[in-house]
C-alpha cells in the first residue's frame, strides 16, 4: 500500500504502550473480501504496519477485524499468530449464534471481544437501533459467558439512541472514533453531551476510544476535535485508549499514523494522562499480563 509522507513524532510512547484499535490487510488472492465493501480496500501487510507502531513505541496490540472482510476473520488471524498473545488481542466480526466450540476457539486464538459495526456515515434511518437490539442482546450474554466485550461502531446519531441499551450491558464495551459525534457540531451537542452524562454516572463499564479524528474533523490539523477529545479525557481519563485507526482506508491520502499519533500530546500534554491512556487503561481493559504500573 502507498504510504504519504509521515509526520516526525513529538514524542515516545512509553513501555507497554498499546495501539488499541488498528487494521491489516493482506493480499487479495490468499484472503477473500466480504460483500459489504464500504472502501477499496487496500494492501496493508503486517510487517508495515509494525515497522511504524513499533517505531513510535508501541509494544502492545489491539488487531480489529476490518469491514471488508465481514465474518471472515482469517487474515487477522494470521497476523495474530506472528505477534504472539502475550503481546496481542483480536476484535472479531461474528454471528451471535456461533457455536461455543467456535467461541473456544477464538479464545485461545486471543480474541477478546466481537464487534457492533455500523457504517460510520451511514444517515439517520428512524428505527434502525431497534433492527440492532436482538444481536446485542445476545452478543452480551455470549460475551458474559467469555468474559468478553462488545466493540461499537456507530455513527453519533446512533450512539445516542443506543445509550439505553449500553447501560443495561453486562460486559465491558468501547466506543470508537469517541463515539463517531461531528466536531463541527461542539460539545454542547445533545447526543455527546448525553454521551458524556452517561460516561459520568453510568456503571464505567463504556471506554472510549480515541481514533479515527479524521472521520469526525472537517479542520486542518483536527482543531475542531480538540474540545471534544478534552471533554472525554476531564470526564473519563480511566477509561480511554487510544488507537491509530490504521491503514486509514479511504483517508490514507490525507492523514498519517504519526500525525494522529502526535494529537495525544496535544490532548493530554501531562505524561501521567498520557501514561494512563497508551499503557494503563488498555492493559487493564483487554487483560495484559502487567498493567505497566504507574
Amino acid at each position: 500500500m502507498s504510504q504519504r509522507v509521515e509526520a516526525t513524532p513529538v514524542f515516545r510512547a512509553p513501555p507497554l504502550s498499546c495501539d488499541s484499535h488498528f487494521h491489516v490487510f493482506g493480499p487479495a488472492e490468499k484472503y477473500s473480501y466480504g460483500s459489504d465493501l464500504r472502501y477499496p480496500p487496500p494492501l496493508a501487510p503486517l510487517d508495515d504496519y509494525l515497522a511504524l507502531s513499533r517505531g513510535l513505541g508501541f509494544e502492545r496490540f489491539v488487531f480489529v477485524q476490518p469491514s471488508a472482510y465481514g465474518r471472515e476473520n482469517t487474515c487477522m488471524f494470521d497476523a495474530m499468530r506472528e505477534v504472539g498473545t502475550n503481546a496481542c488481542r483480536g476484535i472479531v466480526d461474528l454471528d451471535e449464534n456461533a457455536p461455543d466450540a467456535e467461541l473456544a476457539r477464538l479464545n485461545a486464538a486471543g480474541v477478546c471481544g466481537v464487534r457492533v459495526n455500523v457504517n460510520p456515515i451511514k444517515p439517520f434511518e428512524p428505527g434502525f437501533s431497534q433492527t440492532m437490539l436482538k444481536r446485542i442482546e445476545r452478543l452480551n450474554a455470549r460475551c458474559a459467558e467469555m468474559d468478553w466485550m462488545l466493540d461499537f461502531l456507530t455513527p453519533g446519531w446512533l450512539t445516542h439512541e443506543l445509550l439505553p441499551e449500553m447501560k443495561k450491558l453486562r460486559v465491558p464495551f468501547t466506543v470508537a472514533h469517541m463515539g463517531m459525534f461531528l466536531a463541527e457540531a461542539g460539545v454542547n451537542q445533545p447526543g455527546f453531551q448525553a454521551f458524556l452524562d452517561f460516561l459520568r454516572h453510568g456503571d464505567k463499564r463504556c471506554w472510549v476510544k480515541l481514533t479515527g479524528t479524521y472521520r469526525m474533523s472537517t479542520t486542518p490539523g483536527f482543531a475542531d476535535a480538540d474540545a471534544i477529545a478534552k471533554a472525554l479525557i476531564e470526564t473519563a481519563p480511566d477509561r480511554l485508549i487510544w488507537g491509530s485507526d490504521y491503514p486509514h482506508l479511504s483517508f490514507a491520502d490525507k492523514v498519517g499514523s504519526v500525525e494522529l499519533f502526535n494529537l495525544v500530546a496535544r490532548w493530554a500534554p501531562d505524561e501521567t494522562t498520557r501514561h494512563a491512556i497508551l499503557v494503563e487503561n488498555p492493559a487493564r481493559l483487554f487483560g495484559f499480563v502487567d498493567e505497566g504500573g504507574s
